[in-house]
């Protein structure tokens, strides 16, 4: 996005593209183990989902903070329903669409009490895909909490915590402490990861040059199996915690890199990524049902093209239909409700534009 574009829509142009990025290999992730676990067999695309699992998530949890500097010290009430009730709303809401359509099946094979139960605990346990926006507004409130804290010393806790064998069974408390160290980073070294971003915007030989041997090295430890004497820690190199987290770092600071690359054109794929990342919270919440429609038709009318390329098609369709939902709803303004917060569940305005509402 040129300097012109990100002035007059107030958005940063590569980190929209570093969403949309995001968004896709998350759908893509989603769509490529649904295809392969129904057809009991892999495909090329199983490949790179496990190229992009050591960055996926940290890319996502880290951009998502990048920005947290400029709210952080709103009021307690303001900051509260933007960081927790906003999530709070879509959460709620898109946990009932989806389990609208998985609660019939769950009623016939265990019957009503069960199914209610199950729904009801899906607000302590996160319910399937929603499990990202269920944590975010722990992380902002856990992170506004600890912002008197020596950011060094909050980052050094977040670090040993992803590095420990943190597995109580409970998601909440796991993704916490595998995930809050790149939201953290993103908070705290903002102005570091901009300066990165203009860095490679001004250097494109070299930020080539870096994303290059960046993919070699993850891909040799993603592909490579641990020793045998360092097998009850995972199966890959990536595995391993330290090496893990920082492969985490690597790769989110190659979506970075990349994202500023392709934030300097104006192709076809760099503006549906820049439209992707914009939307991105459409996508996450929308994409299950497309997804599941998909698979489940291609696998039974082309089972010939092999779970390679129907994960490729699964992907895109899921993908692309929620911002297809969206256009659709721009055009007949009905159905924001989906993806906007309705007045009804806003709490708390900023205060000139409560003033603005007064006058």
């Amino acid at each position: 996005m040129s300097a012109v574009q990100s002035q007059s829509t107030g958005r940063v142009g590569w980190v929209d593209v570093a969403k949309g990025v995001c968004i896709v290999f998350v759908v893509m992730m989603h769509s490529t183990l649904g295809v392969e676990k129904a057809l009991g067999d892999e495909g090329f695309m199983g490949l790179v989902v496990a190229f992009a699992k050591p960055f996926r998530m940290p890319d996502f949890f880290l951009i998502s903070g990048l920005f947290l500097g400029l709210v952080i010290n709103r009021p307690w009430r303001l900051y509260l329903d933007r960081k927790v009730v906003h999530f709070a709303y879509f959460y709620a809401l898109w946990l009932t669409i989806q389990f609208a359509f998985k609660a019939p099946e769950m009623w016939i094979e265990a019957g009503p009490g069960p199914t209610l139960g199950h729904y009801l605990i899906s607000y302590v346990e996160p319910f399937g895909t929603l499990w990202f926006i269920y944590l975010l507004p722990i992380f902002f409130v856990v992170t506004r909490l600890l912002v008197t804290v020596p950011k060094w010393i909050v980052f050094l806790a977040a670090a040993v915590l992803n590095a420990a064998p943190v597995m109580t069974g409970w998601l909440v408390i796991d993704e916490f402490a595998a995930r809050y160290v790149f939201f953290f980073a993103g908070f705290a070294a903002a102005p570091l990861i901009f300066r990165a971003a203009s860095w490679v915007q001004a250097h494109r030989l070299a930020g080539f040059a870096v994303l290059a041997g960046w993919a070699v090295l993850n891909g040799v430890l993603v592909f490579a199996p641990v020793p045998v004497a360092l097998a009850p820690w995972g199966e890959r190199l990536s595995d391993l915690p330290l090496i893990g987290l920082g492969l985490g770092f690597a790769g989110a600071l190659a979506i970075i890199f990349s994202a500023s690359l392709l934030a300097t054109s104006a192709g076809p794929v760099t503006r549906f990524l820049r439209h992707a990342g914009e939307n991105s919270i459409v996508v996450y919440l929308a994409f299950f049902l497309p997804m599941a429609v998909t698979r489940m038709a291609l696998i039974r009318l082309m089972p010939e093209l092999g779970a390679g390329w129907i994960s490729v098609l699964v992907t895109a369709v899921a993908t692309v239909s929620p911002l297809i939902l969206l256009w659709m709803i721009s055009k007949s303004g009905h159905g924001w409700f989906l993806f906007r917060r309705p007045g009804w569940a806003i709490l708390a305005e900023p205060p000139a534009r409560g003033r603005l509402a007064r006058a």
